[in-house]
Parts: C-alpha cells; sequence; structure tokens
C-alpha cells in the first residue's frame, strides 16, 4: 500500500454530526490536530454499527487525546442523518460522518472498491502536519477494536513528542520505551 509517511491529499466533503446542520469538511480543517479517517463499506450494514459503536465509546477519550474523528463511507451526508435517525446504535454517535458519493476521500486513502462503488474496511491517523502515521484494513467480515486504535494513537503521539524514542510492541501508556541505538542491536 506505500501511504504510511505520505501527506493527505486536498478534499472537500459535506458532514453529517448530530445536532449540527450539515456542514463542509476539508483537509484545511484537518490540519493542526490529530485526525481518525474511519472508512467502513455502507451505512444500514451489519459489521459496520458494531464498529461505529465501539469507536463511539472512545470518541471522549480520543477528544480528550486531541483527536478529530470521522466516519467515512461513500454514502450521502443523507443516509448518515437517516441511518443516525433511525438506528439506537448509530443515533448515539456524537462524531461527523463525512458523505464520499464522488469517491474523493476513498481514492486518495486508496480504499476504493471500484467495482461495488464502496470503500473498504480501514482505519486512518493523520498527524498534525497532515501525514499518515498508522493504517489498518481488514477483510469484510473482520471488524476493528477502538481500544487497540487508541493504543496505537497514544504510541504515535508519544514518539513524536519524545524524539529518539519509540514504542515497542504491545506499549502501554507509562511503559519502558526503547532508544534505538547499535548498542541495542541483537540484545532485545
Amino acid at each position: 500500500m506505500g501511504i504510511i509517511g505520505k501527506t493527505i491529499q486536498p478534499f472537500k466533503a459535506t458532514a453529517f454530526q448530530a445536532g449540527k446542520d450539515f456542514f463542509e469538511v476539508t483537509d484545511e480543517d484537518v490540519k493542526g490536530k490529530w485526525a481518525v479517517f474511519f472508512f467502513y463499506p455502507a451505512d444500514f450494514t451489519f459489521v459496520c454499527p458494531t464498529e461505529l459503536e465501539d469507536l463511539g465509546e472512545h470518541y471522549d477519550h480520543l477528544q480528550k487525546l486531541g483527536v478529530a474523528v470521522y466516519g467515512v463511507s461513500t454514502d450521502t451526508h443523507f443516509s448518515h442523518k437517516a441511518w443516525h435517525d433511525t438506528s439506537e446504535r448509530i443515533g448515539k454517535l456524537k462524531f461527523p460522518f463525512l458523505g464520499d458519493q464522488l469517491h474523493t476521500l476513498s481514492k486518495n486513502f486508496d480504499v476504493l472498491r471500484e467495482d461495488m462503488g464502496l470503500a473498504d474496511r480501514a482505519t486512518f491517523v493523520v498527524d498534525p502536519d497532515g501525514v499518515i502515521q498508522i493504517m489498518e484494513q481488514t477483510c469484510e467480515g473482520v471488524g476493528r477494536n477502538a481500544n487497540e486504535l487508541v493504543r496505537k494513537i497514544r504510541a504515535a503521539q508519544y514518539v513524536r513528542e519524545n524524539p529518539g524514542q519509540v514504542c515497542p510492541a504491545a506499549w502501554e501508556e507509562g511503559s519502558e520505551t526503547l532508544a534505538p541505538s547499535l548498542d541495542l542491536v541483537g540484545k532485545i
């Protein structure tokens, strides 16, 4: 895929968010903050509402970490509103949903299934410079875990704030990190 380390491309999308009128979100809105783009295949489906609900349960914590969250599918903002208004799980979500019916975001992040016009199940974490730092993609039938997403974001934020340090496998905030050097080669 080769998308890690790349800067997000320009985009403009209409968003639906509970309690707000429809509004526009662009790549400019993302600059200067951490952001999650949480792609899913379609509204009114099966695995998607379970994943989105799980992400929603972590939304307040992500906000405290300074992370903007965007649900993204190739549906319209009207469909997002209708799903929000009719689904108990989706109805309690606070983060914005971006309509990507022109497939701009799905193509920019290379997750569009051209033959179906749907986005793959994929998550991207973008740093304040607009650079993609984390990417996760699963097959159609496998849902994601927001606990792991939060852990990875905290690790990426730590590495950004602590140059010269890296986070080993299963790192949790407060755990030991590593300072890569020749002295560590072959000793870990």
